[in-house]
């Protein structure tokens, strides 16, 4: 039994119960099954105006719809997953990793976000459901608990942070994880998509157990995820960090230097920058930017509906990063780009980007 204080907590489904002092224990029904939207692995976010190629969207992928690959083996003795953070890319950690019968605790700022949280979690199972991806929604989210605790963590042998791309936030954050998880062997990974890792190792007591364990949004769907070891990881936290992206969850990890950016990131922000600044510029218009390189180039969605899908702050924030790091001018803010994120058009999750969306359907 783990000690359990936070006041708002979700268990997602009905097979197992966390014990819970204060009794304010909220179920999510294993039954939700909200409107079905466009079927197109991104549901959550369909773009109304921007083009796109057979109907893909979220990213440069190819849908499959092959079942997670899952293990017989009962979680018991298993990695004991703990996820702050249940946005996005929290959530579809969450997910996966329930999918591949992960205990998993989810730890969110407040109740409000511990509801919206769960509300997200089980909209996305119920579609996997619906597609013929998962057999039983119960199942998977009965391995899924939300609290709003830190403190609920300490008996997690993997903890992955996903909160805002924010390095003094994520630093905060990792000093209180050292303190609180119990199990010194433990892996403390960020899901930072350019933050180096040596900083958030170096919150720590524990550096050598501290990486990076970057995955893609959207997370059910993308089967790539990022390894990066700091100077302090030890090779023996790597292997163990592999078998959990590889064995565990059934995806593919590339192994990257600890330098922003990454890999991923390193060459996509240049490509959409250089979109921002050709719009920018009045070289073509945006529709035009993006039907040239999904027409043209055969990408599965163009650079600024892309932008508008990871978000314009986070793609400043990463672009950020990386002129910090490298101070090259192809990793510059454009203007635009800036006074985009000042004036709050940040892409689908506020209702304007680059393309406009229904504020109540992200349409």
């Amino acid at each position: 039994h783990r000690r359990v204080t936070g006041d708002s907590r979700f268990v997602l489904g009905n097979m197992r119960e966390p014990i819970c002092p204060s009794g304010n224990l909220v179920r999510v029904a294993s039954s939700t099954n909200p409107s079905p939207l466009y079927g197109t692995g991104l549901e959550e976010f369909p773009a109304s105006n921007a083009p796109v190629l057979s109907g893909s969207e979220g990213g440069i992928f190819e849908m499959s719809d092959a079942p997670p690959t899952q293990s017989p083996r009962a979680s018991s003795d298993r990695l004991r997953v703990g996820v702050v953070g249940c946005g996005l890319m929290g959530s579809g950690i969450a997910e996966v990793c329930a999918r591949s019968q992960l205990d998993v605790i989810v730890v969110e700022s407040s109740a409000a976000a511990v509801s919206a949280g769960s509300t997200r979690i089980a909209r996305s199972v119920q579609r996997g459901v619906d597609r013929g991806q998962i057999p039983s929604a119960g199942e998977v989210m009965s391995f899924i608990t939300i609290c709003d605790d830190l403190g609920s963590l300490e008996d997690r042998t993997i903890v992955i942070e996903a909160i805002a791309e924010d390095e003094a936030a994520k630093v905060a954050l990792f000093r209180k994880l050292d303190g609180i998880i119990q199990d010194d062997s433990a892996i403390l990974a960020s899901n930072t998509s350019s933050i180096p890792i040596m900083k958030l190792a170096g919150a720590t007591r524990r550096p050598s157990h501290v990486m990076g364990i970057h995955f893609f949004n959207p997370v059910p769907v993308l089967s790539l995820v990022e390894l990066i070891p700091s100077l302090f990881t030890q090779e023996e936290v790597v292997s163990r960090a592999r078998a959990f992206v590889e064995v565990e969850l059934g995806k593919h990890a590339i192994r990257c230097q600890d330098r922003a950016g990454f890999v991923v990131n390193a060459l996509l922000i240049p490509f959409i920058l250089s979109a921002i600044r050709m719009l920018e510029s009045g070289f073509a218009t945006a529709a035009d930017i993006d039907r040239g390189m999904v027409l043209g180039c055969a990408h599965p969605q163009g650079p600024l509906s892309l932008a508008d899908l990871v978000g314009l702050d986070t793609t400043k924030s990463v672009a950020d990063s990386l002129w910090e790091e490298f101070k090259e001018p192809l990793f510059a803010c454009p203007p635009l780009l800036a006074r985009m994120v000042d004036a709050g058009f940040l892409g689908r999750k506020s209702g304007r980007g680059f393309y406009t969306y229904d504020s109540s359907t992200g349409a």
